[in-house]
């Protein structure tokens, strides 16, 4: 597998983090992904931000709900192949009218060359639909700080369940190698 970084003009971790910095978003519940990585070193230096390492998307879920019941404000961040993962847990926070904000990095689109990124990149959206959660996507890294302080507010001022979509392009892209095969 090969990794290919975004434009340098794509760095939109600092914005992003400033805009849960002004949010009050005290805790982030991620599972650990490479396209994250810049962000949730940012954050993990934040004084006040508690950095949650799940190991399912369902348990980022959990702890976000389990924030908002003691009084905190928090953000799930996985990739979208995760998505596929949390439908059943999506129906605490819509059930029990408890916001939520997630940033989901986006696999699977135009460009991918891993085809098992493919179907959950294309059915994310519509899964997303289906268990109330309202899908805001941002393809400019200089959208992608205004995008989260709204979503935020949108979230935690009207108990309402949303999930920024960052383009794959803001990421990079993963080569996939089948067995034996390299870039040589």
């Amino acid at each position: 597998m090969t990794d290919t970084d975004p434009p340098a003009a794509a760095d939109w971790s600092a914005d992003a983090v400033a805009a849960l910095r002004a949010l009050d978003v005290r805790q982030i519940a991620y599972v650990p992904d490479a396209g994250l990585t810049r962000f949730l070193d940012l954050a993990a230096a934040e004084d006040g931000i508690a950095m949650i390492s799940v190991a399912t998307e369902e348990d980022a879920i959990a702890q976000c709900c389990g924030a908002w019941l003691g009084g905190q404000r928090a953000l799930a961040a996985m990739q979208s192949s995760g998505v596929g993962n949390i439908p059943n847990m999506l129906s605490l926070p819509r059930v029990c009218g408890m916001p939520l904000l997630m940033l989901v990095t986006m696999r699977g689109e135009p460009g991918e060359t891993n085809p098992w990124q493919e179907s959950t990149g294309r059915a994310m959206p519509a899964l997303l639909d289906a268990m109330g959660v309202d899908l805001r996507r941002v393809e400019d890294a200089a959208e992608v700080g205004p995008a989260l302080a709204q979503a935020g507010a949108d979230a935690f001022d009207g108990d309402r369940r949303i999930c920024i979509q960052l383009a794959q392009s803001l990421i990079g892209f993963k080569g996939f190698h089948g067995a034996g095969e390299s870039d040589a």
